[in-house]
């Protein structure tokens, strides 16, 4: 099976730096960054910085190259700018949301459900994922960088699947929120699932694909994993657990007006974000900031990208057309 994805190269083995050489490569990169305005030198905190250095390997060279693009991307698509009244409609079925409940680590979850998509704008897609991604990233708890994923199946079907929308997506999740997610649970996948699994998971970092865990409700070691990660008092029942909560889309549409308010703060000076940034740097005009261009990756604003499955997931929805792109690697 030819999915045209570029398999990668790595081994997956990570390198083991004590804290003062991870100090010194985050102070290698920010060198190598230069002085950026208010917004980008809040976002380039050094525990930021260590995200892009940690995805590719501490690498500063590429690490380099992977936040630049970030950067840039961030300075056109403007993703903490996006408000929930430009992106409620996609959010009616509940297809994407973060819930109510953390896991015991303290990471929000992200709950999706695949079989609800609701709309057929591409553009619109990526838009609510990208709002969903930095409305969990305000939310993180202090000293928390990573967020859990929980994927319903129910009601999932094959023509779900589509590999060559699904390349883009997990470009924009890969390349613009590395080192975001803890883990991603697939709750009750159907069987046709398990090879088109098998078929993606070569083409993805070890340490990227050893996030991802198939669970099913009717396997005692798996619901396991559930107990572990979650308290099952408050998870919802869909899941396994013993909360009744749903969703209802007027009480989150609540939630994420307050919400709307936090991302305005999180991005001035005056209210830094959680991650503590170092002191902001000189401020310089876009145009001169040093973002050299020295990525191919595609601009997301101008193609059609799914926001949905996710990550390193390759599920998608029928009834979608985009440009065949190249499967970008790195981790999450």
């Amino acid at each position: 099976m030819s999915v045209g994805l570029k398999k990668s190269p790595s081994n997956g083995l990570d390198k083991h730096l004590t804290s003062d050489e991870q100090q010194a490569k985050v102070n290698e990169l920010r060198k190598l960054i230069g002085p950026l305005p208010d917004k980008l030198s809040i976002y380039c905190s050094d525990v930021s910085m260590s995200r892009y250095l940690r995805a590719r390997n501490w690498n500063v060279k590429k690490a380099s190259k992977m936040l630049k693009d970030s950067l840039k991307w961030r300075l056109e698509y403007k993703p903490e700018e996006i408000r929930w009244e430009e992106v409620a409609h996609e959010a009616e079925t509940g297809k994407i949301y973060r819930s109510t409940s953390i896991d015991k680590h303290g990471r929000p979850v992200l709950v999706m459900r695949p079989s609800r998509q609701n709309t057929k704008s591409t553009k619109g897609q990526i838009k609510y994922l990208v709002y969903c991604m930095e409305n969990a990233i305000v939310n993180l708890p202090p000293g928390q960088e990573q967020m859990v994923w929980l994927i319903d199946f129910e009601g999932f079907n094959l023509s779900n699947i589509s590999v060559k929308l699904t390349r883009e997506t997990a470009h924009v999740l890969q390349d613009r929120y590395p080192e975001r997610l803890g883990l991603a649970i697939l709750y009750n996948p159907p069987k046709f699932f398990e090879p088109f699994w098998m078929v993606v998971k070569p083409f993805l970092e070890p340490k990227t694909y050893n996030k991802v865990k198939f669970v099913y409700s009717d396997d005692v070691s798996a619901k396991k994993i559930m107990e572990d990660l979650f308290d099952m008092d408050q998870l919802e029942s869909a899941f396994g657990g013993k909360g009744d909560i749903s969703f209802d889309i007027n009480k989150y549409a609540e939630r994420m007006r307050e919400d709307d308010k936090k991302m305005s703060s999180f991005w001035t000076r005056g209210n830094p974000p959680l991650e503590s940034p170092q002191p902001a740097l000189t401020s310089a005009p876009i145009d001169s900031i040093n973002l050299g261009s020295d990525s191919d990756a595609s601009d997301v604003e101008k193609t059609d990208c799914s926001p949905y499955q996710g990550l390193e997931l390759e599920v998608t929805f029928p009834g979608q057309q985009m440009p065949d792109t190249n499967f970008g690697k790195s981790a999450i």
